[in-house]
């Protein structure tokens, strides 16, 4: 069994995300399921269907929660379905290259998969050649 992934992100930021990893791939290599989080959203709606899908997914190695900015409602919305679950892991501040560096490795342990995206979205980030100075 292995880690399953949720991205939980404003608007279509996530799926459009893991269609580019799927376009790359071809396949997804962690089976991934995406939460759009809209303005007109009913919070309260929807919490009990994705505790019943972490439920769902209880018999494998964790869930591993991405959201795409700390502090906003898809964050507090992952943090508020950790609170009792302790088979889940959740990371904020999404991006691609985080995505991609949590597909390249589906067998790792929840934790370590959390490293992964920690490490692939912190080290994705990169300065392409400064501003210059303006005498």
């Amino acid at each position: 069994m292995a880690v399953r992934l949720i991205l939980i992100t404003h608007e279509d930021v996530g799926a459009v995300m893991l269609h580019t990893v799927k376009q790359t791939y071809g396949t997804l290599p962690i089976p991934a399921t995406v939460v759009a989080i809209k303005h007109s959203t009913n919070l309260d709606m929807l919490i009990p269907p994705l505790e019943q899908l972490i439920k769902n997914l209880s018999d494998q190695e964790g869930v591993l929660i991405l959201t795409d900015m700390y502090g906003s409602t898809p964050s507090n919305i992952a943090v508020r379905l950790k609170e009792h679950n302790e088979n889940i892991h959740v990371i904020s501040g999404l991006n691609l290259p985080m995505l991609m560096r949590v597909m390249n490795y589906p067998d790792l342990t929840l934790q370590e998969l959390a490293d992964k995206a920690l490490s692939g979205g912190k080290d994705g980030v990169m300065d392409c050649g400064g501003v210059e100075e303006q005498s």
